[in-house]
């Protein structure tokens, strides 16, 4: 028997004995049959085994079982999945042998796959979000976890170039991952291998000084240790202490934090206090050890972390603090028990045995209950991530255009918002899509990882059901501005129709005349009553009857199909949101009306109905000159729009004033930047800056920061917005 042959044997026990501690006997059959199902697939021409092949599927298992803490279904995946792809064994198939579970698991690999291999690998965050929203079952990506971990491991069968590309997408994608979940030793083994390709001159001078410093560090851990381990054995406690080494890229990123050099780093090693207790009394224990460290070696008190009472969203764990031991050197001390140790090494998956624990205080469900799954005492847990979906990013829809582009869209988007977000034109006239080479209507809502292209007809148009059917803004605009430029086309028509009708009975067009009309009719538009006329949904020889009675003859400016309000009921009040297809408002540049703002509705000339703030200069002139023209106006909810504002900032010319100003407004989320000017005349500074804001609160708050900057004196609301 060859050494390879001996090491699969070997391996494949070392994997029945992993499987002995969390599945039952059947399953463990399971797994025999599958790794049988490998072996025959490997079998070669000759009949001969390709045994690296087969060694790197029980490598990946052991990882699965050992490291992460998965049961019977990965491990078959992990086994299995090669002999899927060499012989396109269907999914049925793979459902009678195994079950549905892993049919579904392999179904998600392969689509994951798919991915990888027809697009190119995009260092972005889109990217990276749609591998990891991709797959309806979380185990796919901890399987492709552990695969990415056996590949970073044996990096050396790789040519420069592709270690590199493997680097560089472990770091993108699958560190950032096993940090969520808690998988701090993966999390750390990648961080030193990539490193170790991105950054070698680096990655080596580290290393060689933690080699050089080796012995010196053993003798003072020794020093630090010895009276700490008699005193915790006086106090009856059970423990054992472990020194460890900080990580190499620890290291670096701390050496890069601090602006310091190795040599300065003072907490290059760190002490693990592990104590054996009952779960009852793990609190009361560590606090105990807490105590015990704190009177031997003086603490920093800004350095200790309580993650015991409230545990890390992921779930971790532990009393960490920071002392000052032997030679006046910090050294950092970390006290949990054997339970914490397990779950902070493994994350979720770190031993099903221990029930509960600290989910109840996780603040990331997903990751409670995948804890949950993980941690059950009995095969119940497993059986419950079959209905488990990951939702990282649920909120989001990631697909490909056709040339390989990755957009982000909202969950729920369909054909026509994709169709939106590429170009206005190529929404206007969608008649429907191609989804993965397959034909799909309009109302087809999108899924990760679709590959999409638009079906296009110079005949087509939005209608009112389009509005149905998207989800984004962009979309929601576009289709509202057309169906309101064919309302008032059909409306101009009915106007002309009216206008000659009324000069054929010789009768004046006033403003009583059409109020009227809309009052009798239940119209709170002209437009729509103009469409209606259109539509011939209003008979002529009615209308006569109605305005023959009419005596008033005042003549009235053209309005041009804006709204005409004759009272101030509350049913005339002119509600502001984004639903208002029919109403063609604006937002006065004069005044820049901001949700919240106090506001009215002026009925302009061919321009609809203008928003002013009611403390506008220019809007009390109206009011005063054509109060017959003023509508009142309120706001709806809040929503997700943005108003553009204009600041006017006052103040000396001190070092720095234009980098705080920016900083401050950059650093709030909710506000966007579109534009800032600038002037500077015998140290006195004045600034404009435009920005986009959610409501006049936060407006008024962010007014209030901005005085707060060194420098500034008057902060004011400047009124006029450029075009």
């Amino acid at each position: 028997m060859s050494d390879i042959s001996r090491e699969i044997v070997s391996k494949y026990r070392r994997l029945l004995k992993g499987c002995r501690n969390i599945v039952s006997t059947k399953d463990i059959e399971l797994v025999r049959k599958a790794f049988d199902l490998a072996i025959k697939n490997n079998e070669e021409t000759d009949g001969r085994l390709d045994l690296d092949e087969i060694l790197k599927s029980l490598d990946i298992s052991l990882i699965i079982v050992e490291e992460i803490g998965l049961g019977r279904s990965s491990i078959i995946c992990a086994l299995i999945y090669n002999v899927v792809v060499d012989s396109n064994m269907s999914v049925d198939k793979i459902e009678k042998l195994f079950g549905p579970t892993v049919a579904k698991i392999i179904n998600g690999l392969s689509r994951v796959s798919d991915i990888y291999a027809n697009h190119k690998i995009v260092y972005s965050e889109n990217f990276r979000k749609l591998l990891l929203s991709f797959a309806e079952d979380v185990r796919v990506q901890l399987i492709f976890l552990a695969q990415k971990l056996y590949e970073i491991r044996n990096v050396g069968v790789l040519s420069p170039e592709l270690q590199l590309s493997l680097a560089k997408e472990i770091d993108y994608i699958y560190i950032p991952f096993a940090h969520r979940l808690g998988l701090y030793a993966i999390k750390s083994e990648m961080e030193d291998r990539t490193l170790k390709i991105t950054q070698q001159e680096i990655y080596s001078d580290i290393e060689r000084k933690l080699a050089e410093s080796s012995e010196e560090r053993e003798a003072y851990i020794k020093k630090f240790v010895d009276p700490l381990s008699e005193s915790l054995r006086e106090e009856g406690l059970e423990f054992k202490i472990k020194a460890r080494t900080k990580s190499v890229a620890s290291i670096l990123n701390k050496m890069r934090k601090k602006q310091v050099e190795f040599e300065e780093v003072y907490d290059i090693f760190a002490i693990r206090l592990i104590l054996k207790s009952e779960e009852k009394k793990e609190k009361v224990d560590c606090w105990k050890a807490y105590s015990l460290v704190s009177d031997m070696y003086m603490p920093n008190p800004n350095r200790l972390r309580d993650w015991i009472t409230v545990p890390k969203g992921n779930g971790y764990e532990s009393l960490q603090t920071t002392v000052m031991g032997p030679d006046k050197k910090w050294v950092e001390v970390q006290i949990r028990t054997v339970r914490m140790d397990e779950i902070a090494e493994k994350g979720f998956a770190a031993h099903w045995r221990y029930k509960g624990g600290s989910s109840e205080r996780a603040t990331e469900k997903w990751l409670s209950d995948l804890r949950e799954i993980l941690e059950g005492t009995d095969s119940e847990g497993f059986d419950l991530m079959d209905n488990f979906k990951i939702n990282l990013y649920s909120k989001e829809v990631y697909v490909f255009t056709p040339t390989g582009e990755l957009k982000q869209l909202p969950a729920g988007a369909t054909i026509i918002d994709f169709a939106y977000s590429i170009h206005t034109q190529l929404g206007d006239k969608c008649i429907g899509g191609k989804v993965n080479q397959k034909n799909v209507p309009l109302r087809y809502v999108l899924n990760n990882g679709d590959t999409v292209s638009i079906i296009t007809a110079n005949n087509q148009q939005p209608n009112s059901d389009w509005l149905n059917h998207v989800v984004t803004s962009k979309a929601k605009n576009k289709i509202r501005q057309i169906l309101k430029e064919e309302q008032y086309r059909v409306a101009e028509i009915g106007k002309e129709a009216f206008v000659r009708r009324l000069k054929n009975w010789k009768i004046e067009n006033n403003d009583e005349l059409i109020r009227k009309l809309m009052r009798f009719y239940k119209y709170k538009l002209a437009v729509d009553l103009y469409a209606a006329i259109a539509n011939e949904e209003i008979d002529f020889t009615e209308i006569k009857e109605i305005v023959t009675q009419t005596e008033e003859t005042s003549v009235v400016e053209d309005f041009d199909l804006v709204p005409i309000v004759s009272s101030k009921t509350d049913s005339d009040v002119l509600v502001i949101d984004d639903k208002m297809a029919n109403v063609d408002y604006k937002f006065a540049n004069c005044c820049n009306p901001v949700f919240g703002d106090e506001v009215i509705g002026f009925v302009s000339i061919g321009d609809g109905i203008k928003i002013h703030r009611k403390n506008c200069k220019n809007a009390q002139d109206l009011v005063n000159r054509y109060p017959y023209r003023i509508v009142d106006a309120k706001w709806n909810k809040e929503g997700d729009s943005s108003y553009q504002a204009v600041l006017l900032i006052l103040g000396n010319d001190d070092m720095g004033l234009v980098s705080n100003i920016s900083t401050l407004i950059t650093k709030d989320f909710r506000v966007q930047m579109r534009s800032m000017s600038i002037s500077s005349d015998s140290g006195l500074f004045e600034g404009k800056i435009s920005v986009l804001i959610n409501n006049a609160k936060h407006l008024t708050n962010l007014i209030s920061q901005l005085k707060t900057i060194k420098g500034v004196t008057k902060v004011i609301r400047f009124d006029t917005v450029e075009e």
